[in-house]
């Protein structure tokens, strides 16, 4: 198994290096108040991509971490509501504390 996910990361990496190889042209950007950026074109797709991954991985983690945390609350719960409750009788029951017998020589 780790064999083919080693294989499918080595093959995305080849099409991204043909990929901008290929379109390694300049493009250019017009920017607010007249300014113009020149910029690659994979550069220019690398951007766009983490602009729209990043928040989308930000929110997914996010929720991720609240559930995780709602889930362990829950477990918390269970596991008191399974424990089965102590009553003061029974702990006396439990713990009895030994009698002295107290025995007198009568000569």
């Amino acid at each position: 198994m780790q064999f083919l996910k080693t294989l499918f990361w080595v093959a995305l990496a080849v099409v991204l290096v043909l990929f901008a190889s290929v379109n390694w042209t300049s493009v250019t950007i017009t920017l607010w108040g007249g300014l113009e950026a020149d910029v690659k074109l994979p550069m220019l797709v690398f951007a766009a991509f983490l602009a729209g991954f990043l928040p989308m991985l930000v929110l997914h983690r996010a929720r991720m971490w609240s559930q995780r945390r709602r889930i362990e609350q829950l477990e918390r719960q269970s596991a008191l509501q399974q424990a089965p409750a102590v009553t003061p009788q029974e702990t006396a029951d439990v713990n009895p504390v030994p009698e002295t017998v107290e025995t007198s020589l009568v000569i």
